[in-house]
């Protein structure tokens, strides 16, 4: 399966760095490439063209498969529809596609490793999940043939997340020679809460994992959960060597970006919205930008700053919560059903204390980058309260853009608080009352402090760049062999 015009660099991942679009063109429907940014795309585009790199991704949608379909008769997507990236784009059945990313890798995976179950209903690992599981592994199959085919020999190759948790073991049995990485993004559940899977799947996941050479890991705590799992249920990590590397800020494109045009018109419709206090000075502003992902934690933020209100009738009128909670997963019922608890608490507490120019919820539902940007630069508060998250790049993103220096309300349950705990107001995030007192001290530190507080969270947060993050891993990988 060696290929003689392979590539020297691989990445693997779901969603790749190029989408599609199908516009009308007369009679016929065509392509537009949308292309993503990210710690990877920098990463790949740092090592620059000689090194041969190849994306290997999944359709995620029809105009995707399309895309494959048109294009693919030499196996990668011309460079041409790419905006330059060498991409091979996998076109999966969709119905495995929607087992293996929905019904295992969302709905099992993300919740084991976020620990986000309600144990006494569920799980309940049945035939169906039976049924889904065999899908989990064709969909890993195709990656790692793929990659297979792709490599030259001696490839450096660097698989990402839990969607991909298999192809480390699939690919090291296609391909010995190859040297195997793979990056978790999310936390690794602890052993006793990992032990939830039935054995023969906990078993394969960490057996699947095992076939890298190298496993990265965004802080050590997660990194000490997987070893544990390991030693727990399958004698040890074997050769394979465990790193940490954290994902910080990129800088530069968030300043560069964050000064633009459109950011400004955010910015000015935002101050409209949030208007002025009695005093005839600018409102306080608390901000949130997230997805309505279950983990982010947003009920229970809302549900602070409402105990806030309560206990510190003096910041009534005189603060506004930006809370921008963008929908995830609206295929999966749960996650609808959580984006409309996110609405009603905003309106009920509008309801409740809102008075004639003064609306304390300010809640946005749809995606929009810019406006996110504006909201940064004008936060005084950012509540970033995860119930456990990976990282959380926003608790890192919001202090590098804040026009006057922000103070940060950060979960103990972010990966991020391992590297920003020391200037974050730090809370436990079922403690509503404690997030609720966490606000009023960060809206009452004196501005200097809130300043000085700030641009240490920036530093620390700016430290690793995404694009130094992946050239990271890749020499510790080719390093090793």
């Amino acid at each position: 399966m060696v290929s003689t015009h392979g590539a020297e660099v691989l990445v693997a991942s779901n969603r790749g760095p190029v989408s599609y679009e199908v516009r009308p063109d007369g009679g016929a429907g065509s392509l537009h490439a949308r292309r993503g940014g990210g710690g990877l795309v920098s990463g790949l585009s740092a090592i620059g063209p000689d090194a041969g790199a190849v994306w290997v991704c999944a359709a995620l949608s029809d105009a995707d498969r399309e895309a494959v379909r048109r294009f693919e008769g030499g196996r990668r997507l011309p460079a041409d529809a790419t905006g330059g990236q060498q991409v091979r784009m996998l076109d999966i059945d969709a119905d495995v596609f929607a087992d293996a990313y929905n019904g295992i890798a969302n709905s099992v995976l993300w919740f084991v490793h976020h620990m986000l179950y309600q144990t006494p209903l569920e799980p309940v690992f049945d035939a169906e999940f039976r049924r889904q599981w065999a899908s989990y592994e064709a969909y890993n199959r195709a990656f790692a043939q793929a990659l297979a085919e792709e490599a030259a020999e001696g490839a450096a190759v660097l698989v990402q997340d839990y969607h991909l948790t298999l192809v480390p073991g699939m690919l090291r049995d296609f391909r010995p020679d190859v040297r195997i990485g793979h990056f978790s993004h999310t936390p690794w559940a602890p052993v006793d809460y990992f032990r939830m899977l039935p054995d023969d799947i906990a078993e394969q996941v960490l057996r699947g994992m095992l076939g890298a050479d190298r496993l990265g890991f965004l802080t050590r705590r997660w990194a000490d959960a997987f070893t544990g799992c390991c030693e727990a249920l399958v004698g040890g990590l074997g050769g394979t060597r465990v790193g940490v590397h954290g994902l910080g800020a990129d800088a530069d494109f968030l300043r560069r970006r964050s000064r633009e045009a459109d950011v400004d018109e955010r910015m000015a419709a935002l101050r409209a919205e949030i208007g002025t206090g009695p005093d005839g000075r600018a409102r306080r502003t608390i901000v949130r930008v997230d997805r309505t992902e279950l983990s982010k934690n947003i009920v229970r933020g809302l549900l602070a700053y409402r105990q806030l209100l309560e206990d510190h009738p003096e910041w009534r009128e005189r603060v506004v919560h930006l809370a921008f909670a963008y929908p995830s997963r609206q295929d999966l019922a749960v996650y609808r059903d959580y984006t409309d608890e996110v609405r009603r608490l905003a309106e009920e507490i509008n309801g409740q204390y809102g008075r004639p120019g003064w609306t304390p919820v300010v809640l946005h539902v749809r995606d929009d980058f810019a406006r996110s940007l504006a909201a940064y630069r004008l936060a005084d508060v950012a509540l970033v309260n995860p119930v456990r998250d990976g990282m959380n790049l926003v608790a890192k993103e919001v202090p590098v853009v804040s026009d006057s220096g922000c103070a940060l309300v950060l979960s103990r349950e972010a990966g991020a608080y391992a590297e920003l705990g020391e200037d974050a107001l730090v809370v436990n995030p079922y403690d509503v009352v404690g997030t609720a007192s966490a606000l009023h001290e960060a809206l009452t530190l004196p501005a200097h402090e809130r300043a000085d507080r700030s641009k240490r969270l920036a530093a620390a947060a700016t430290a690793l760049p995404p694009a130094q993050w992946f050239l990271d891993q890749l020499h510790e990988l080719t390093a090793e062999n």
